[in-house]
């Protein structure tokens, strides 16, 4: 009941809608609760939050199990999530906000805001080595928004240059910034730039851009021009002492690999300000920012973007790029900063046209469905359970529309 007074007291929502009143049977979304609450019980996950709006009311609003089931903590409307790639969308609006201001363009070689990522070389795999050979263009400004720039993770998958990215400390979270384009500088990009859609760290690089273009660190920029105006009070990089006993952590061991479990350390402020991943936030702070993608830009008289610049965002930029790992899957293209579906059929959930997406590695996950006026959001923490229950979610939705 706080969560939903806080967000009537914010301006956001007219108030909690019955789920009827906004075509959704309130008997299937009970049916999700229930599948979740069981799982729950039964070890698979320590607790969820599933917040559901629908022609800018919220329809279901339910926080179950534990934050901290090592504690014995329950799980709290507000907790607050490590939201990884769910970073990735707000740090993509925070930077098209310069593109808006004539500050930025997207056919900026990437080079002209960043120096140290000039002349990249790509790294192409001969036998048991590497040779390093000419880029036939720079990475662009576009490129790290669409993930078609070149560079990679290290820590997904194998390939040389993959393990160059490991010996380099490209992926270290012991780092800032300026240190992290060091490193990154230091290794071959892995496919031409446009030729391959490769899950990246480009938007840590759209991080630092956004830095050299602002003069701002990122996590001010983001607190400033974003954060604020849309009342996102529980978002940022790191949790300060006062909201620390929100904040939500994973089951103590992965219930299928039997491995420890434990991820990013957010107590603290963290050197490295990750564009890409290093975000914390809540389900009302997220449907803040969702509901503004919603409405065009938006929310409460606080506009962030222009409306046909959240259509070019939600547009796919790929042209048929894909890649060995094509995180959106059948059915999607990628714009700026989220997977767009683009057709009906092939995707393996159910879905419209001009629906856009994404999660984060600890389990946390979003859709904005323009068609239906639909947003739904889910966070967790459970990262090797985080396909599952993004697809039983995404199900189950669906299947309560009525109209």
């Amino acid at each position: 009941m706080r969560f939903i007074a806080a967000l009537l007291a914010g301006g956001l929502l007219a108030g909690h809608a019955a789920a009827a009143d906004r075509g959704l049977d309130q008997a299937r979304l009970q049916r999700l609760e229930k599948l979740i609450q069981a799982d729950i019980d039964r070890g698979r996950i320590p607790g969820a939050v599933m917040l559901i709006a629908r022609d800018g009311k919220v329809v279901m609003n339910k926080a179950l199990g534990k934050r901290d089931a090592e504690k014995n903590l329950p799980m709290r409307a507000d907790s607050i999530f490590r939201i990884y790639s769910m970073t990735k969308p707000i740090v993509s609006v925070a930077a098209m906000m310069l593109v808006e201001e004539g500050k930025l363009q997207l056919s900026d070689p990437v080079f002209t805001h960043i120096p140290e990522l000039k002349d990249l070389k790509v790294g192409v795999e001969k036998g048991d080595g590497m040779d390093l050979v000419a880029a036939v263009r720079q990475p662009t400004v576009h490129d790290i928004f669409r993930h078609t720039s070149g560079f990679t993770y290290g820590v997904f998958g194998k390939n040389l240059v993959k393990e160059e990215y490991k010996k380099a400390g490209v992926d270290s979270w012991d780092q800032t910034n300026n240190e992290f384009i060091k490193r990154l500088a230091s290794v071959p990009l892995m496919s031409q730039p446009g030729t391959q859609w490769e899950y990246s760290r480009s938007v840590d690089v759209l991080g630092v851009v956004i830095e050299r273009v602002s003069g701002q660190t990122l996590d001010k920029f983001l607190e400033e021009r974003i954060f604020k105006p849309l009342g996102m009070k529980d978002s940022g990089f790191w949790v300060p002492g006062e909201q620390q006993a929100r904040i939500a952590e994973p089951l103590p061991v992965d219930p299928d690999t039997k491995q420890p479990q434990k991820l990013a350390e957010i107590r603290q402020a963290p050197k490295l300000l990750s564009g890409g991943g290093g975000g914390v936030s809540t389900a009302g702070d997220y449907l803040k920012f969702a509901q503004m993608m919603l409405n065009g830009g938006e929310l409460n008289g606080k506009r962030i973007l222009a409306r046909k610049t959240v259509e070019y965002m939600t547009t796919d930029h790929t042209g048929g790029v894909r890649g060995p790992a094509y995180l959106p899957g059948a059915g999607y293209g990628f714009g700026l900063g989220v997977a767009v579906r683009l057709q009906d059929g092939l995707a393996t959930t159910p879905g419209s046209v001009g629906d856009y997406n994404w999660g984060g590695l600890g389990g946390t996950y979003f859709w904005v469905d323009p068609k239906e006026k639909l947003i739904a959001i889910w966070m967790m923490q459970a990262p090797n359970q985080r396909g599952y229950y993004r697809g039983i979610y995404r199900d189950m939705v669906y299947a309560a529309m009525t109209k």
